[in-house]
């Protein structure tokens, strides 16, 4: 039997799976990850730790396997930027000078100056990331590093995306995925194969010298993801990891896209198998929303079109929330009754399932339908890390009406439901514009620690009005990157008979057809709380005395 290593690098975590090759996972691993946070809006990490963290895991999960047995090794990783000197040691990125913290995490929003810099000079590479530049992408996170810490600048020899990262310590080329450098760096690609980066767009922006030793800093030797890395496992990263040497190692994905290309093509009977019709989230600490198409489809506001980004020959757009598991976290983390139920819980029940119970009692106690039904009056804006997608405003906050004095448990329920489905009117509000730009959505395929919540799939369906498809083998993003080792090493002719024989099949939760106009009167009430907050703003904006 042969077997592919699927490796994810998330926010929080270093995951691996030892996957079979029709998309089974065999085992799986994880380690914690360090993050440091030196300033308001800073988060940084230290890539030792996270090629530390990598290697304990992939030796987990494949220390009962003989190595002749596994063909390939895939990674994915957060888009985060790594630093590191001539000789390959971390350069730090950090206010505090430490070269351990050489990493600046996506959610990190320091580069708030750099993005509006380089949105204002209106160059046509902003097009293709919904016409302005997110502070959570490479190039104003370059910026920064020059403006603010010059000897950091001119001391690294080679920045990399986190994934690009991953497959140069494991094999030493510096090639890095087009999957990166389109999404993040604001690198060309084309149906034509033209694909370059544009000088006059990075002179613009003060960061021309890139360009020296045709682009090496951060890559002149651009794959496409699944594509053989190098010469396969290095010596020594084999060693590190279990592995033997050459193993296959196929060109990275950001994680989120590697979620996408593990479910895509995931099968339900009865349900159409178009990926084009098919809108993919990933829901994290963030939720990333992916959908594919023939056509170049601009969407005001939404990350696309990116050529053969997740799947090739096909443009993804790319929408996204900041904070999805992470707000209903803060929502609960921070609420005086959780700590008493926390006491109450048993030691396999999470505090969601709970308050999902709750909810239900609550909700029968009122002799109501539907447990949505108890949020008539508490309404809630989600962006409390700022707006991603459609609006593309990182200086959005955080939103609550309808607070009372109660501190219970049944105070903590209503805000959490509030809140889940504050999070899918923000898929809504993605969806209708997405589709107002030609783009067709008839389902949802829904992976991450959210698709394991039966409440929120189905508040997804609901007030969507579309089945929404949870693959059985829940870790897509682990079996996204078990993809790509599995084409690198040959296995599969093409990336669409990968996709199709490893992507698996899914449950099917279909929508409740009777709180539907109820959810439409509360996404109106959505949509109006982020014009009165733009008009707060406006007001406090005026002159006083």
């Amino acid at each position: 039997m042969d077997y592919f290593v699927g490796v994810d690098v998330g926010t929080g975590s270093a995951r691996a799976a030892l996957v079979s090759s029709t998309g089974k996972i065999i085992k799986m691993a994880t380690c914690p990850l360090e993050i440091f946070h030196p300033a308001p809006n800073f988060y940084e990490q230290s890539s030792e730790n996270i090629w530390s963290a990598v290697c304990h895991v992939v030796k987990s999960v494949v220390a009962d396997t003989s190595p002749d047995n596994i063909k390939g090794i895939g990674f994915d990783a957060t888009c985060s930027l790594v630093a590191v000197d001539k000789t390959g040691s971390p350069v730090t990125v950090s206010p505090t000078g430490k070269d351990k913290q050489n990493v600046i995490l996506w959610m990190d929003h320091r580069a708030q100056e750099e993005a509006d810099l380089i949105n204002a000079r209106g160059h046509d590479m902003l097009r293709y990331v919904g016409g302005k530049v997110s502070l959570e992408m490479e190039t104003p996170k370059m910026l920064w590093l020059k403006r603010h810490l010059p000897s950091s600048w001119n001391r690294a020899a080679l920045l990399f995306d986190l994934p690009d990262f991953l497959t140069w310590k494991a094999t030493g080329s510096e090639s890095r995925s087009l999957c990166s450098l389109v999404c993040k760096w604001n690198y060309s690609a084309s149906p034509d194969g033209n694909n370059k980066w544009s000088e006059e767009f990075f002179e613009q922006i003060h960061l021309n010298d890139l360009k020296k030793d045709n682009w090496r800093k951060i890559g002149s030797d651009v794959r496409s993801p699944g594509d053989p890395v190098g010469q396969g496992l290095s010596g020594k990263a084999a060693s590190e990891l279990g592995l033997l040497e050459q193993t296959a190692v196929g060109t990275s994905l950001i994680d989120a896209h590697a979620g996408g290309l593990g479910m895509i093509g995931c099968s339900v009977p009865g349900v159409s198998n178009e990926l084009q019709s098919r809108l993919a989230l990933i829901c994290g600490t963030s939720t990333c929303h992916m959908i594919v198409n023939e056509k170049k489809h601009f969407v005001s506001g939404v990350w696309g079109p990116y050529f053969s980004a997740m799947v090739p020959g096909l443009w993804l757009s790319e929408g996204g929330q900041s904070a999805t598991g992470k707000l209903l976290d803060h929502i609960i983390d921070t609420h005086p009754a959780t700590p008493g139920i926390l006491k109450s819980l048993t030691r396999n029940k999470h505090i969601q399932q709970h308050l999902s119970e709750l909810l239900q009692t609550m909700a029968d106690e009122r002799s109501l339908k539907n447990v949505s039904y108890l949020t008539r009056d508490l309404h809630v804006w989600p962006d409390f890390h700022g707006n991603r997608s459609p609006l593309a405003d990182p200086s959005i906050k955080g939103m609550i009406s309808g607070l009372s004095l109660s501190v219970g448990q049944e105070d903590l329920a209503l805000l959490y439901l509030a809140t889940v489905q504050a999070l899918t009117y923000g898929t809504k509000y993605i969806l209708e514009t997405l589709e107002a730009a030609g783009h067709r959505v008839e389902t949802l395929l829904v992976c991450g620690g959210l698709s394991q919540n039966p409440l929120f799939i189905q508040i997804q369906a609901d007030v969507l009005g579309l089945p929404v498809l949870c693959p059985v083998e829940k870790e897509s993003v682990l079996i996204g990157a078990a993809i790509l080792g599995s084409y690198a090493a040959g296995r599969f002719g093409t990336m669409y008979d990968a996709i199709e024989t490893m992507g698996g099949s899914a449950n099917i939760v279909k929508p409740k057809n009777e709180c539907y106009k109820y959810h439409l009167q509360k996404y109106r009430v959505y949509r109006k709380m982020v014009r009165d907050q733009k008009e707060y703003k406006e007001i406090m904006n005026e002159e006083f005395a």
